[in-house]
């Protein structure tokens, strides 16, 4: 057997030359389904130098990655051809789906090659949703992996006034993993018939499969009688799957997607502010947001999932500043006087926070507050409403102070992202998106400029800096101090060279670096 070594991700894997099971062999194309898993499993093996026939490769791009992967059977079939030539009727579709895959393509391939599952899934998202996190259907579905509120609450996903797990990556694509494993077994190990199941539901598939064997009938998932949706789902994904592993030779480029993290989720234990949090991990909030869709207000849920994604080159630096922040400076609170005529909820609807929140925060059980007492509210430490803005009102919202002395061109590329040239430019996705007047959904055009102006100054004022020192009062944080004179905790332990210190005590003289008007 000829064995080739790939190094993926930092990881040699041992693979055999023959990946993609084919449709000549005296198997029926059901039985090859069945039997990916199987083959899969028997391609991973240990190996000695002198079985090395080939040159070992590096994969760089995340697209070679997968199709050296891809096992499913592509099937000589009408609608298979009937996608596939859309595909490459529409190559536009392709590039403004990798731009969207980019930040987590890597991921959702990581999660599938930890429970060995076909690589072919991490497609589902692009004929679900074309990899747009806040896609909404007609039938309430949304997300990457278009999750229905019933299929969500199954599988653990929290939907509420906080947070929607539905358009959380982490999330959703854990949910939508398992519900593809819990489907597999029941399927009879046929990953036509589990695809199908998902779209279309278990029930449905085994109603199908039971009406063909009860009239003698072929009961192969192409012998069935299905929606017409369910029926197109797999040819679109097989032909999807195709024109991506032979891109070459039907004479398409996929735009390369960097085969490493992009982003990492990362435990926060508990809720925060997610204006604080950019400031902690030193992003925009628009960057931050636009990789966690799932957050629909200004701090993530009381009650979980306490995680939060970050850009992979920022975890590091964001963990510990987080750790320098106490627990109860990870939100901000006020002290509320109860007028008349008060009630839980407006005054929860003044707040921007919830009546649940209000009542576990001050131990109220039921609904019956007295004026004239006090309540302990939970508030945005800045504008509440940036929480709830898409990213082009957010960007509105901003004036930004530019210098032509400073203004620079970059030249699009293939590959490229808004993402990607961020992170190269040393800028953010949103200060992109502001000097050059694009979307979030703008496709980049290979040979055209942006302009970017490196040095410049997101604010509201101009001026020149002046150093001012700050003497720590009992009960200060640094989110206290940082709100207070409008800077980030991530400056303040810059400053005051913070990064192995976790508290700071009454007395300490901190230094502020500050803009003059």
């Amino acid at each position: 057997m000829k064995v080739n070594l790939l190094i993926i991700a930092g990881t040699i894997v041992a693979v055999t030359g023959c990946q993609t099971l084919q449709s000549t062999t005296s198997q029926t194309n059901d039985d090859q389904v069945s039997t990916v898993t199987k083959a899969k499993s028997k391609k991973s093996a240990s190996v000695t130098i002198d079985e090395i026939e080939e040159q070992v490769a590096e994969v760089n791009n995340l697209w070679l990655r997968i199709s050296n992967q891809m096992s499913l059977p592509v099937v000589d079939n009408a609608l298979v051809a009937h996608y596939r030539q859309w595909y490459l009727d529409n190559p536009k579709h392709l590039e403004i789906v990798t731009q969207r895959a980019s930040p987590f393509l890597y991921y959702i391939v990581e999660q599938l090659e930890a429970r060995n599952l076909p690589i072919e899934l991490a497609l589902l998202p692009i004929v679900e949703s074309g990899f747009d996190p806040l896609a909404y259907s007609n039938s309430h579905a949304s997300g990457l992996w278009q999750l229905t509120p019933p299929t969500a609450l199954s599988f653990g996903v929290k939907t509420n006034w906080w947070f929607d797990g539905r358009q959380d990556v982490a999330s959703s694509t854990k949910a939508a993993l398992d519900l593809l494993q819990y489907l597999y077994p029941k399927m009879e190990n046929n990953w036509f018939y589990t695809i199908a199941a998902y779209n279309s539901g278990e029930g449905r598939l085994l109603s199908a499969i039971k009406s063909n064997q009860a009239r003698g009938k072929s009961a192969d998932f192409w012998s069935l009688t299905l929606p017409k949706e369910t029926a197109h789902y797999v040819p679109q994904l097989l032909a999807l799957a195709d024109v991506i592993k032979n891109a070459e030779k039907y004479g398409i480029t996929l735009a390369p997607i960097e085969n490493a993290p992009q982003i990492e989720v990362v435990n926060i234990e508990s809720q925060l502010d997610i204006n604080l949090a950019a400031d902690l991990a030193q992003i925009d909030i628009v960057d931050l947001k636009a990789i966690n869709p799932g957050l629909k207000r200004w701090a993530t849920a009381p009650q979980g999932p306490h995680q939060l994604i970050v850009p992979s080159d920022k975890a590091a630096s964001f963990k510990r500043a987080l750790a320098t922040v106490e627990p109860d400076s990870r939100i901000n609170w006020v002290r509320y006087k109860i007028k008349s005529g008060d009630s839980i909820s407006r005054i929860a609807d003044q707040f921007e926070t919830t009546a649940t929140l209000i009542r576990s925060s001050n131990g109220i059980k039921g609904n019956n507050i007295i004026a004239g007492k006090f309540l302990i509210i939970p508030v945005a430490a800045k504008d509440p409403d940036l929480a709830t803005l898409s990213a082009d009102q957010i960007l509105a919202r901003k004036k930004v102070v530019k210098s032509s002395q400073n203004k620079q061109s970059y030249t699009i590329k293939s590959g490229d992202s808004l993402w990607k040239i961020a992170q190269s430019q040393q800028v953010t996705v949103a200060q992109l998106m502001k000097w050059n007047n694009l979307k979030q959904q703008s496709t980049l055009t290979v040979g055209k400029n942006l302009v970017i102006y490196p040095n410049e100054i997101a604010t509201n004022n101009t001026g020149t800096e002046k150093t001012i020192t700050y003497r720590v009062r009992s009960g200060d944080s640094l989110a206290r101090i940082a709100t207070k004179y409008n800077v980030t905790v991530a400056e303040l332990i810059e400053w005051n060279s913070l990064q192995n210190s976790r508290l700071i005590q009454p007395g300490q003289i901190l230094k502020l670096i500050m803009t003059n008007s």
